[in-house]
């Protein structure tokens, strides 16, 4: 059973929501803790359980398709770096063994079935990708809620998560609301939410809800998401260090896959994984337009160290929070930096939009106004009024609410404030609470000037 490749991992909408904290892991059911402890003691004996190999795993996705091209070879160092990680560094379970094996095979296969239809058909990679808009903010920030909400404009397309997972056949506008693809995967989050039954309450699953790029780019086998479910920093290493153009190509091709019999324009993406390669999202897609959401970056890391925690709980026995709050608060302080540089560089102010989570949680729809009219797009009432019907629906917080903190992560607030000074101060953000359960509390913006002095 996959999870990463059926939903994004990395977000989380408005308040979140799960009474879980980043030192308390979630617990799996008692069959699979006895399954797991069976496969250890197993492996304990020397016995190979369930390797995880990408030169096999290819075989098997070649056997299952009938099919032999897997495309552009670019792919083939980053499955071989995060099978070795895997295989290495994760502290896999048996079902994490699971997980990632039946997660490689998917994407291997999409992978053959994909290519073949563009080798049968390369009219498809003429199509246009026209003006994009790539929602871009860190993890945490209400990115998610964001998507969602634009994807209820019927002018806009945005991949659903079906489509995504089961890339093959190519979508079709006449099927693409019955298509039996979103069934399957309705099925498998059915199984999803027996295993970790809270996780819906950090983020919304649903084969129809729009999917994030991270989940895009795993079938070039470049994306954030591995290191966020699984503890893979080499594989993670390797990563930031990619050739981000070759990702980018690859993305594209499979957008121009996915609107070849199922058009709409402009596309709507989102993946915080952009904040790390803004430079050659741009390269790829110089018309693109971006929105970044800005938050306070303690609560993203405090938030997120528990997310992760509560992911890589399902796959291994061997969790730490504070390992992760440490690891993930570097990499976002580069992330944040790299994006402040590339846009300080020259982007055009009219293809950015800046959307302050504190404003977007006061009122959605005015945001969303607001990024409208800043593209200069129109929204229809009928559009709105399908965004307000969505909001009413999905209320905040649900299924209850997401509680965190930064001590649970291992990190000392005035230091972490130093990291993210600049970034606070260049947009204004304020800081707030990052004391478990004390909700939102903005400070003013001197706070972060004083965290920078040392104070």
């Amino acid at each position: 059973m996959s999870v990463h490749g059926y939903f994004p991992v990395w977000e989380g909408s408005l308040e979140d929501g799960i009474r879980l904290s980043a030192a308390a892991p979630a617990r799996l059911p008692w069959p699979v803790r006895a399954l797991n402890a069976a496969g250890a003691a197993v492996r304990a004996l020397g016995v190979p359980l369930l390797p995880i190999d990408g030169s096999e795993l290819a075989a098997r996705a070649r056997k299952a398709t009938g099919l032999e091209d897997f495309g552009d070879p670019f792919f083939r160092e980053g499955l071989e770096r995060v099978t070795a990680s895997l295989e290495g560094e994760a502290r896999l379970s048996s079902l994490g063994r699971s997980v990632a094996r039946s997660d490689l095979q998917r994407i291997l296969e999409n992978r053959l079935r994909v290519t073949d239809v563009l080798l049968r058909h390369p009219e498809i990679e003429t199509e246009r990708i026209e003006a994009p808009i790539f929602i871009v903010g860190a993890p945490r920030t209400g990115t998610s809620i964001l998507h969602e909400l634009l994807a209820q404009d019927p002018r806009l397309r945005v991949p659903r998560t079906w489509e995504v997972m089961y890339p093959w056949p190519p979508p079709e506008t006449r099927s693409y609301e019955t298509d039996p693809r979103i069934a399957r995967v309705e099925r498998h989050f059915s199984g999803v939410d027996r295993l970790l039954p809270t996780f819906k309450r950090m983020h919304p699953m649903g084969a129809r809800l729009p999917q994030e790029c991270a989940v895009l780019t795993a079938h070039e086998c470049a994306t954030m998401v591995w290191h966020t479910q699984f503890d893979v920093p080499s594989y993670q290493a390797w990563f930031e260090t990619a050739d981000h153009r070759r990702v980018y190509q690859g993305h594209r091709r499979l957008l121009q896959y996915l609107q070849w019999q199922c058009p709409g324009s402009p596309w709507v993406l989102k993946s915080p994984q952009h904040l790390w390669t803004l430079d050659a999202l741009f390269e790829v897609y110089p018309d693109a337009r971006v929105v970044q959401t800005h938050r306070d970056p303690l609560k993203i890391v405090a938030s997120l160290t528990s997310l992760c925690a509560t992911l890589r709980s399902m796959t291994s026995d061997a969790v730490d929070p504070r390992a992760i709050g440490a690891d993930w608060s570097r990499r976002l302080a580069t992330g944040l930096r790299h994006t402040m540089g590339v846009r300080e560089g020259g982007i055009p102010a009219a293809q950015v939009y800046d959307l302050s989570f504190q404003e977007f949680m006061k009122d959605e729809i005015a945001s969303v106004v607001g990024l409208y009219a800043h593209f200069g797009m129109m929204l229809s009432a009928e559009a709105e009024a399908r965004m307000r019907a969505f909001l009413a629906k999905n209320p905040r917080a649900r299924h209850g609410r997401h509680r965190y903190g930064l001590e649970e992560a291992g990190l000392d607030e005035t230091s972490e404030r130093r990291r993210f000074a600049a970034y606070q101060e260049r947009y204004a953000v304020p800081c707030e609470s990052v004391r478990p359960g004390r909700g939102r509390s903005p400070r003013s913006r001197r706070s972060v000037t004083a965290a920078r002095r040392g104070a």
